[in-house]
């Protein structure tokens, strides 16, 4: 069995990413948001879980940079699968 090619891999990544489903950042657990986001990991989603109790709703898909730790880069890579409403 022949290993498979870096294009290969790359593609299965890339596919990967752009099949994830949106994610309401207000009303999912912790497990949900670190598997629909890129870069959000259980300890990052954690913390979007704990500041929405603490500080309310969302109200836009930015406000997901007032969590610390989670910076405009992140944003960007997720905008498209953030969800308030």
């Amino acid at each position: 069995m022949k290993a498979p090619t870096l294009a290969a891999t790359a593609a299965i990544l890339f596919c990967s990413q752009t099949l994830a489903e949106p994610v309401n950042i207000n009303t999912a657990d912790a497990s949900s948001i670190a598997s629909a986001l890129d870069g959000i990991g259980q300890r990052k989603a954690m913390a979007i879980v704990d500041y929405r109790q603490q500080h309310g709703p969302f109200l836009t898909p930015d406000d997901i940079v007032l969590v610390r730790g989670i910076g405009q880069s992140t944003l960007e890579k997720n905008k498209a699968d953030i969800l308030v409403k």
